[in-house]
């Protein structure tokens, strides 16, 4: 078999993985997850008729569409039975909407094949080979509907916590379901140039409804010193993004003598109010996603997965019969605890059960670091950080947020972070935070000289608080404030937080290590032409042409 796949930012040669993944899918898993998104394509086209023509919402189809689209995304789901069961699924919800469609009178376009192919489980493997990104032919085309398609995927991720949370917005699944269909279509370049940055307003939109969704549910993040020890009782370690599946971990795990340790992209879990009750909630454990197969060998208990991002244990990795998956997350042969039925949580009885045999973690560093500097807590501190501006102790904010990666290329954001001017203050969000969140960088006059505003998806924060720099500063565009953008970027929540930072009108985004192997050089040349995109050279260079 073979596969094509150029949505993370490790794409083989930075063209495509062609025979496996980077991340570890294999062809067969890659092409089966085309065949979902073809399937999506189909749903949504119907969908979007039915509510268009009749005002038609189906819970069910919304969730089914956000859930594959999040499921797809990179290093979430490695389980092909779970993609080939959504499949399925999608097939018969699509036939549901057919009927629907009927009884109504909405008049359905049916010219793309993925509203009408009615294959069989001994079908899909054949037919998914035909349907992946490379069957759109024309380059740009593609490009742009590619850029568009992932943008969706990492909406759908936020869109996923926030309607775990009970926070929903009709709007951003009327969007995906759109941006869905519309793709299915022969447009012009500059309607799909249009729809991208509808993406990126819709993004914003989704990205404030989770932040709504998760300082309502868990209070504003506070400055919080985040402990990187250990203790003597045996632990559980929760990696990933979703704070409910955080919040009824700590719950259930409460009385029990087992502690429970974050890793990754949920060490903002730590600097929520809510989560700081519980005693047995320890810190932080080990480094950035591509770290986990040392950091799960020393933490000797079980692991669960929240979200993505999952690497292959190897065949003889000691943890590997102690990792636990949930929500949108899966792994062949790992354990996954089903998703909560209405008015009941989870149940991580069993994880619990097994984190009770298990030897206590072992201590790989100490000490402490600094997180929480979300909107509110810069708002918090807005007349320190303004009188600082003002009296010139800090001469620029540089937003060096996004995705970490494996590749050695990414040292340069340590070496970065390392040779700025001691006058200039790190805004971060997102796993690339740890290249730079352990060094003693200092402060200036008591603020940090790295502000973590949370996870990728709280990437928000970072928007806000320029927004409101730019009201403080009374000034008519926010390309002058003294804010610099060098990004990070893996995989497709990082497209959307692009995506949305240039519908607010953000320019000269250096984006790194490499531009993304999706772009084509036309669409690459449009984005550097009219929003000043840019990549990234030497950290010497990039530092005298940001900061200057």
């Amino acid at each position: 078999m073979s596969m094509f796949c150029f949505q993370c930012q490790e794409a083989a040669k930075g063209t495509g993985c062609t025979i496996k993944g980077v991340c570890g899918k294999s062809d067969d898993l890659a092409n089966m997850m085309d065949l979902l998104m073809f399937v999506t394509k189909g749903v949504s086209v119907y969908s979007v008729a039915l509510r268009e023509q009749k005002g038609y919402e189906n819970p069910i189809v919304n969730k089914f569409v956000f859930d594959s689209l999040f499921t797809t995304i990179t290093n979430a789901n490695f389980d092909k039975k779970v993609i080939e069961n959504r499949v399925t699924k999608g097939l018969e919800l699509r036939e549901m909407l057919k009927a629907e469609a009927a009884k109504q009178g909405v008049k359905v376009d049916t010219s793309f094949e993925g509203t009408t192919w009615t294959g069989k489980p001994e079908t899909y493997e054949a037919k998914s080979m035909t349907v992946g990104v490379l069957a759109e032919t024309n380059e740009d085309i593609r490009s742009l509907k590619q850029l568009i398609t992932y943008g969706i995927k990492g909406m759908a991720a936020y869109v996923e916590h926030a309607y775990n949370l009970g926070h929903e917005d009709v709007a951003n699944y009327a969007f995906m379901q759109k941006a869905l269909a519309e793709i299915t279509k022969d447009l012009s370049v500059d309607a799909l140039v249009g729809l991208t940055l509808e993406t990126g307003k819709l993004g914003v939109n989704a990205m404030a409804l989770l932040d709504k969704a998760n300082t309502t549910s868990y209070g504003n993040p506070e400055i919080t010193k985040v402990n990187l020890g250990v203790r003597n009782n045996p632990g559980i370690l929760i990696s990933g993004h979703d704070l409910k599946d955080m919040e009824e971990l700590l719950a259930q795990t409460d009385g029990t003598g087992v502690d429970v340790y974050t890793h990754s992209e949920m060490l903002p879990a730590n600097y929520y109010p809510a989560f700081k009750k519980y005693k047995h909630f320890v810190g932080n454990y080990g480094s950035s996603w591509w770290h986990q197969k040392e950091d799960f060998e020393t933490f000797n208990g079980p692991i669960l997965f929240t979200t993505n991002c999952i690497v292959p244990p190897s065949n003889s990795a000691s943890y590997k019969d102690r990792v636990f998956t949930t929500g949108s997350a899966g792994y062949p042969g790992s354990k996954h605890i089903a998703d909560r039925v209405a008015g009941k949580q989870k149940d991580f009885s069993e994880i619990i059960a097994l984190a009770k045999t298990c030897k206590t973690p072992t201590e790989i560093e100490t000490g402490e670091i600094i997180g929480g500097f979300a909107h509110a807590q810069v708002f918090a501190l807005a007349d320190k950080v303004v009188d600082a501006v003002k009296s010139g102790a800090i001469r620029k904010f540089i937003v060096m947020a996004g995705c970490d990666g494996r590749m050695k290329d990414r040292d340069y954001y340590t070496e970065f972070a390392q040779k700025l001017p001691k006058d200039t203050v790190i805004l971060t969000a997102g796993c690339a935070k740890y290249r730079y969140n352990k060094l003693p960088l200092g402060d200036i006059g008591g603020i940090p000289r790295v502000l973590d505003a949370g996870q990728c998806n709280d990437s928000y924060s970072l928007a806000v608080i320029a927004l409101k720099l730019k009201e403080v500063f009374k000034l008519n565009d926010i390309n002058e404030l003294p804010i610099a953008y060098n990004i990070a970027w893996y995989e497709q929540k990082a497209v959307i937080v692009l995506l949305a930072l240039l519908y607010l009108g953000v320019k000269n985004i250096h984006l790194g290590p490499t531009l993304p192997a999706f772009l084509s050089p036309n669409v690459a040349k449009v984005l550097v032409e009219n929003f000043g995109i840019a990549g990234i050279t030497t950290v010497d260079e990039d530092i005298k042409l940001l900061v200057g």
